[in-house]
């Protein structure tokens, strides 16, 4: 089932281009843990780790379950978590909404729910904050991708993780409260998202 037209046109307009080949290096490893897990017709689980699980790892969540998607990837579960719990922040929710996702909020409250819908007919991803051992998310058989150098280097074990892997981004929080806010939560939003689109482009099937 075809990604949403709005989000369609987003995706259709990313430019791969853009990412160095110093970077791609970077990528690497998540395509060959795919790739390998594909080839062996095992289930692919990646949990996308910050420290707070509430901006960085929720936009690699949802783009990597995304881009899965848009490319045919099958058996691609995508999970998020931190080090500790806090929440989503709002502006996450925006910039996807702008990229042409549908934004439901499920349950409101400190720690709110949101399911956020790629394409009509497909399961929402599930987007809230916790730890990454939360039972919500995986125990054994999965890649834990540190999105974030202060959770990289705060966990250098992941417990139940087969494969480490650090993709790390600079962290949009810094512009929160200005002007610029809007601008770099996008900005960050598209890096991520054209780098998800990158690394499933690359898995052979």
């Amino acid at each position: 089932m075809a990604l949403f037209e709005n989000l369609n046109q987003f995706v259709s307009d990313l430019d791969t281009t853009s990412i160095a080949a110093e970077r791609k290096l970077t990528l690497s490893p998540l395509v060959e843990y795919i790739q390998e897990k594909l080839d062996k017709d095992q289930s692919i689980r990646l949990n996308l780790i910050c420290t707070h699980n509430s901006r960085r790892s929720h936009l690699s969540q949802v783009w990597a379950q995304t881009m899965a998607h848009h490319f045919g990837i099958n058996n691609v579960n995508c999970y998020s978590g931190g080090t500790e719990a806090t929440a989503l922040f709002p502006m996450v929710a925006s910039t996807l909404a702008s990229a042409g996702f549908e934004i439901n909020m499920l349950s409101e409250g400190k720690n709110p729910v949101y399911g956020i819908k790629f394409s009509e007919n497909e399961y929402p991803v599930i987007c809230f904050s916790k730890r990454m051992d939360d039972d919500f998310n995986p125990k054994s058989d999965f890649a834990a991708i540190m999105t974030c150098s202060q959770a990289d280097e705060g966990c250098p074990f992941v417990p139940g993780a087969e494969k480490r892997i650090p993709i790390t981004y600079d962290e949009p929080k810094a512009f929160d409260g200005t002007p610029e806010q809007a601008e770099k939560y996008k900005e960050r939003s598209l890096q991520i998202a054209t780098e998800m689109f990158y690394v499933f482009s690359q898995i052979q099937k």
